[in-house]
């Protein structure tokens, strides 16, 4: 059996091997036992539990949240052959009874379905009169009374266990701390299943958070301009309002953004989600009604222009980029206003007193995530209780480390002037008094009098309201909502009052703006052939439409990119690309070969034209090195070793071929990624417990070799 999952891995979905722990939880499956699944964003969690259903007899029933996303995953499953449908009240009722007879004669792979309609009698009796080979319960985080997503129809699904005992169970989510991880395991009776947790990291996205300093969307603007000119994105705001006036300005840019929030009409937010879905460069701005169960793989940027609620939204909404694993960006801008804001709205909810406190703490630890003077990737990971040792080198802390200073005295004048003044006030007039200011309603409340009346005129209003901001994310302030917004000390404060703590705070010049920071986008890759990937983006587009599907249900960004590379010319070449299975081979090769083939054919530039894995093989065979290939191409190494690597991969040539290395030597890396395993064999640490004794090019070359051995 576990051959045939392997089998089906590689030719129906066309991947030559799993990524994470897939290889486990399939295994797990197809055994007829139950797991929990904690898998990145972007990590495969969906062929875990769609191979194993392929694989076992029966139907697999997926119950999905949202119908977008059972429409999306279906609609891609089609393209690659495989029985699948779903039931939802998009179908009339000819259609859905059709659905139904397919699942009564178990003519169907996977059935996906909303929490709702799999709770209905009627349903659960349908059921029972089909052969079921599991049930798979994706976006696992929903039954969460403390989530950020809840839906109470979940905490019933425990109800499958009951009513089907014998039928193989699996929960996924990309989002849960330890408290979700427990909730979902006890409200869904899956105390029995095995816990698989893949690690939180998405390596391949740049973290950057800055705070306001004037004008927001131009800075948005600035970000887009520079780094994502015609890329795909979405930007987060807190209210309709902000969403529906950033959309009309970024449009008045020149740029293609559309609206989404709840207020707008059903049929609206179809439209706008349909050509984000099927265009390319749309730009979607939204509130969070935006955004779960989008399987859009290439967004190349998540911007946030308000601070989000907790680490867990904020995590998941950013995971919404580069899910194609392609270099992407989480860009936000936040100000003391969004506290507020978010306070204030927590504290007129209709949420008891319990939820609110917990509210209240994901919001500070937000806040306080986004002041970090430190590696924001290791802070992130470790909230969710995954570890990365080193700071990443890829977020805005780690490309621009930031200063900090002692400013426990600045803190002190700052806290005073709250005490002194009753903590009856908010920020503003605070720092109005500590730069001295003369106005009506300071002499009204006699505050020129105080001792704090203009001690703080060795920094300006806007690194006084940094101070203040930094204060509050480190809890020695709290935000009294009911009075307005009036700024109150909390006991963290006294040691600092008493000087027997030291404070170091983010040191902010008079004159900071947010830099272009981290790797750009697929941009930067695009420049190794921009006329060839622009062709392949055209047929693939064409086709596209031609199947009434999004351009991403062809084949991915990364698939493209592949091909840019290899430049397959014959079926058997294209085969052996990442994402190609034998359906997708039969109804698209052709096509896409023959936009290869024109594209070589025109280049009258022997060098370009030749520019393939093929000529860097027909080099090693006469006895070049890698080296020498990269300096006779005029290439980079890396590209030239990222050429053998993927020929050692498709058992083009042995590894002894490409590098020159000793039998030892080979056993020693081989050895170290095989300790490295949960980590899914990544470079960088197998490179620093070799203490950098071998290059990375010879990392990834060896790397490529371990797949053999597992």
């Amino acid at each position: 059996m576990d051959d045939k999952a392997r089998q089906i891995l590689s030719s129906v979905f066309g991947y030559s091997d799993y990524r994470y722990h897939q290889q486990a939880v399939i295994h797990q499956l197809i055994q007829g036992h139950d797991a929990v699944v904690l898998m990145p964003t972007g990590g495969g969690k969906s062929l875990c539990y769609q191979i194993p259903a392929m694989a076992r007899n029966g139907v697999g029933i997926v119950i999905s949240p949202l119908i977008a996303l059972m429409q999306d995953q279906v609609v891609a499953l089609q393209q690659l052959g495989v029985r699948a449908a779903f039931l939802n009240s998009t179908l009339d009722t000819e259609m859905a009874y059709a659905v139904e007879q397919q699942l009564r004669h178990g003519d169907l792979d996977l059935l996906y379905v909303a929490p709702e309609r799999l709770m209905t009698d009627r349903f659960l009796n349908l059921l029972e009169q089909a052969p079921i080979a599991l049930f798979a319960i994706d976006e696992a985080h929903c039954v969460s009374q403390w989530g950020h997503d809840f839906r109470p129809e979940y905490i019933r699904l425990s109800v499958l266990h009951e009513r089907f005992p014998d039928i193989p169970r699996i929960a996924l989510t990309a989002t849960a701390d330890e408290a979700t991880r427990k909730e979902i395991i006890q409200r869904l009776a899956l105390e029995n299943a095995e816990l698989f947790v893949s690690g939180f990291d998405r390596p391949n996205i740049c973290y950057s958070i800055s705070q306001t300093q004037g004008n927001a969307r131009e800075e948005l603007l600035r970000f887009i301009r520079n780094e994502h000119e015609n890329d795909a994105g979405i930007v987060y705001c807190l209210s309709r309002k902000k969403v529906e006036q950033t959309a009309e300005w970024l449009s008045s840019k020149n740029l293609k953004a559309l609206p989404y929030h709840a207020g707008l009409s059903a049929q609206v937010r179809q439209l706008h989600q349909q050509r984000f879905l099927k265009e390319d460069g749309i730009i979607i701005v939204a509130t969070i009604a935006f955004g779960m169960g989008i399987d859009k793989p290439d967004v190349r940027f998540v911007a946030h222009l308000n601070l989000p609620k907790s680490i867990e939204a904020y995590y998941q909404e950013t995971g919404r980029a580069g899910r194609d694993g392609l270099p992407a960006n989480a860009w936000m801008m936040y100000g003391l206003q969004d506290v507020i804001m978010l306070k204030q709205m927590m504290e007129t909810s209709d949420a008891d007193a319990a939820h609110k406190r917990v509210e209240h703490h994901k919001l500070q630890s937000m806040l306080g995530f986004s002041e970090l003077t430190t590696c924001r990737r290791q802070a992130l990971l470790k909230y969710f209780d995954d570890y990365l040792e080193q700071p990443c080198g890829n977020c805005d802390t780690c490309l621009t480390p930031v200063e900090t200073w002692d400013a426990t005295v600045v803190a002190q004048k700052a806290l005073s002037c709250v005490y002194k003044t009753g903590q009856r006030f908010g920020v503003t007039y605070l720092i109005d008094i500590l730069l001295g200011k003369d106005n009506d309603r300071i002499r009204q409340f006699a505050h020129d009098t105080l001792s704090v009346y203009g001690i703080g005129k060795e920094l300006d209003a806007r690194q006084w309201r940094s101070i203040y901001r930094q204060l509050i994310a480190r809890n020695l302030l709290s935000v009294d909502i009911e009075g307005h917004g009036n700024l109150r000390l909390t006991e963290q404060c006294r040691p600092v009052l008493r000087g027997e703590l030291t404070l170091h705070l983010r040191k902010e010049t008079r004159q900071e703006k947010s830099q272009q920071r981290g790797r750009k986008s697929i941009r930067n890759i695009k420049q190794a052939d921009s006329t060839l990937w622009e062709a392949l983006r055209h047929c693939r587009k064409t086709l596209a439409e031609e199947r009434g599907v999004p351009p991403f249900v062809i084949f991915h960004d990364a698939t493209l990119m592949e091909m840019v590379d290899r430049q397959p010319r014959t079926q058997e070449q294209f085969s052996k690309i990442t994402g190609v299975g034998e359906k997708k081979l039969g109804a698209y090769a052709d096509a896409f070969i023959k936009v290869i083939e024109q594209h070589i054919n025109s280049n009258t530039d022997t060098s370009s034209s030749t520019d393939t894995m093929e000529e860097t093989l027909r080099l090693l065979r006469s006895g070049m090195k890698a080296d020498e290939i990269a300096n006779h191409r005029n290439l980079k190494p890396a590209t030239i070793y990222n050429h053998l690597a993927k020929s050692i991969e498709q058992g083009e040539i042995e590894l002894h071929q490409a590098v020159d290395l000793t039998d030892s030597e080979i056993k020693t890396i081989q050895n170290a990624f095989l300790n490295f395993s949960d980590e899914d064999k990544k470079l960088k640490p197998v490179y620093e417990a070799l203490e950098g004794e071998f290059d990375y090019g010879l990392l990834q070359c060896v790397k490529a070799s371990v797949n053999e051995l597992i």
